[in-house]
């Protein structure tokens, strides 16, 4: 017969269950069947419930967090775009590191292109007059080499 679980246990499988959103990956994660998962959950919908609305608040608190950060964000992202188009930075960097800072930046801008487009904001056009200048400074820079 198999060992009875802690009310411990039964609560971090609830937790994981809420994070997961799957029976299966949270037995596994538990040393349980399926099945045991689902008749934890099941058993106990009243901490499942508070266990999501917990997480739901979280995320809406994270999410208001960020967006009162953002302006700060933004001075710093002028600053660094600024020190990136420094000449003599660029002239003392490696093709490496000229190519992974391009890199990151092109990964980081495009990541978002699609919903970006749709509420473009003074910030975001400002990111891209940064971006476009910054990449013509650098085709002049290989072409003078």
């Amino acid at each position: 017969m198999a060992a009875r679980l802690t009310d411990r246990q039964k609560k971090k499988i609830i937790a994981d269950y809420i994070q997961l959103e799957s029976y299966n990956a949270v037995g596994r994660m538990n040393d349980v069947s399926p099945n045991t998962v689902k008749n934890i959950v099941k058993g106990n919908e009243n901490i499942a419930r508070k266990c999501t609305q917990k997480k739901e608040q979280n995320t809406a608190e994270i999410l208001d967090y960020m967006e009162r950060q953002k302006s700060g964000v933004c001075e710093i992202l002028d600053i660094y775009l600024t020190e990136l188009k420094n000449p003599e930075k660029i002239e003392a960097a490696s093709l490496r590191e000229i190519a992974t800072t391009m890199a990151i930046l092109i990964d980081k801008y495009t990541a978002d292109y699609g919903r970006a487009a749709d509420t473009q904001s003074t910030e975001y056009d400002a990111l891209t007059a940064s971006l476009k200048e910054l990449a013509r400074e650098m085709g002049q820079e290989q072409k003078v080499q």
